[in-house]
This record gives structure tokens, C-alpha cells and sequence, in this order.
């Protein structure tokens, strides 16, 4: 499984971030600055691996990220094992069917369709529906879905290009859109040295939910109490009505 996304847009100003910095020479940024256009950040994520393939651009019109995300992903199929050439087309139209059974707009499948090979998440937007690329992404064995409206936190590669975005642009002062770009290519490099698998309900999720098993709600509402706090309110008064009794 592969996700897409594009971050963006970056402008040519001063980030805040945290530097390494002398004693008592903090880094400091202009408080006036010159637009001088911006850069975006076109994003292929493997979650379960943690690999990013990206690509600095200034303009994301699909007439761009249509060809790069074609060029990258046949890139990928092609590290993939070969399809059998001898499968039942039967089993694979029922393979394709499986992922789009139970949406509220799935998308219309051709009559032959190849093994499938890939399942590629991206958001809900017009462009991504375009006839030309889904019929592409169709004839390569590539299964797409959509995030629903709403709901585009659920593309883990959002969360990839924030810290992307941050390690490439946090106090940072770019003039240009060029060297936002080489920042934030050089950044992904720099994460793909040593990648970081996503994974749902992994170790961060099962903190999560201890530290919620030791809190209580507050009627409904964001706030709570811990847990403990409350039995040691109870406790005390309890010894405090033995007392007085």
C-alpha cells in the first residue's frame, strides 16, 4: 500500500524553529521579508516501510503530478514479483470488487482488468478522479481510494510531510521557491536514511489508551480527571466521616 499527497504552499519568508546556536548568539530572523513566490511538495509515502519518494515543484497542476506520479509509481511496480499470467479473471474481478464494495461512489471498473498489484490512497479531490490517470492506474493493477470529505487526516502521508516540512524549513530563511525545494528534497533524503514505519495502534496508540483508562470524563466535554486523584478524594472522605462519626 502507497499513499499520495501534496504539502504546500511554502513561501519565502522566515520559519520559526528550534537552531543549535553559541551562547547568547541566537539566530535571528528579518522582520520584513520579499514574496517572491512559492514551492510545493508532491508526496509518494509507503507506510508500512516508511520510504517517501518526493518531488519540489511550483506549480501541482495535474498536467505535473499526473506524469510524476505515473513515473514514480511504474518505478515501484517495477521492484514488485511479476503477476501470474495464468490467473483466473474471475478471482481478480473479484479481488478488485472486494475493496470497493460498500462505497457510497465507488468507481466504475473496466471489463478487463489486470492482477492487482498496488492499493494507492489518496484524498477526495476532483483531480485525483481524472479519467485519463484512473484509467491509467487501472491498467497497471493499481486499486485507488479515496479518504472520505472530511476525513483526509486518515492519509498517513500528511503526517510524513509535516515532519518533512518542519526538519527541511524550521528556522529557515528561503528567498527563493528553488531553495525551498532543494530543503525540502534534501530533507526527504535525509529521512529515507533512516525511515520511520506508520503503523495504526502501534506502541504511541497503546500509551494513548492507558493514560485514558486512567482518566475519567467530565460529562461529556474534553476535560477529565484522573482516576487515582478521585479515589484518594473518596478515601479521604471516608476517614473523614469515620472520624466525625
Amino acid at each position: 500500500m502507497w499513499a499520495h499527497d501534496q504539502a504546500g504552499p511554502f513561501q519565502t519568508r522566515p520559519y520559526l524553529g528550534r537552531s543549535w546556536q553559541p551562547q547568547q548568539e541566537p539566530t535571528r530572523q528579518p522582520h520584513e521579508y520579499i514574496k517572491n513566490g512559492t514551492a510545493k511538495m508532491m508526496t509518494l509515502f509507503q507506510p508500512s516501510t516508511g520510504q517517501v519518494r518526493v518531488k519540489g515543484v511550483t506549480n501541482c497542476a495535474n498536467k505535473v503530478l499526473h506524469p510524476w506520479l505515473k513515473q514514480e509509481l511504474a518505478a515501484v511496480l517495477a521492484t514488485l514479483p511479476a503477476p501470474d499470467p495464468v490467473a483466473d479473471p474471475a478471482l481478480i474481478r473479484k479481488a478488485w470488487t472486494e475493496w470497493y464494495e460498500g462505497l457510497s461512489a465507488p468507481l466504475t471498473l473496466p471489463d478487463e482488468l489486470p492482477p492487482l498489484r498496488m492499493l494507492l490512497v489518496q484524498d477526495n479531490l476532483a483531480g485525483h478522479k481524472s479519467h485519463h490517470f484512473v484509467q491509467w492506474c487501472f491498467s497497471q493493477g493499481i486499486v485507488l481510494l479515496y479518504t472520505p470529505l472530511g476525513g483526509s487526516w486518515l492519509n498517513m502521508t500528511e503526517s510524513v510531510q509535516g515532519l518533512i516540512q518542519r526538519r527541511a524549513l524550521d528556522g529557515e530563511h528561503p528567498t527563493t521557491p528553488q531553495q525551498i525545494i532543494d530543503c525540502l528534497e534534501a530533507a526527504a533524503r535525509g529521512w529515507n536514511k533512516n525511515p520511520t514505519p506508520f503503523v495504526w495502534g502501534g506502541k504511541r496508540a497503546a500509551r494513548r489508551d492507558r493514560a485514558r483508562k486512567r482518566r475519567q470524563a467530565l460529562a461529556g466535554s474534553g476535560a477529565c480527571l484522573r482516576r487515582i486523584r478521585i479515589r484518594t478524594n473518596i478515601i479521604k472522605k471516608a476517614r473523614a466521616c469515620q472520624t466525625t462519626h
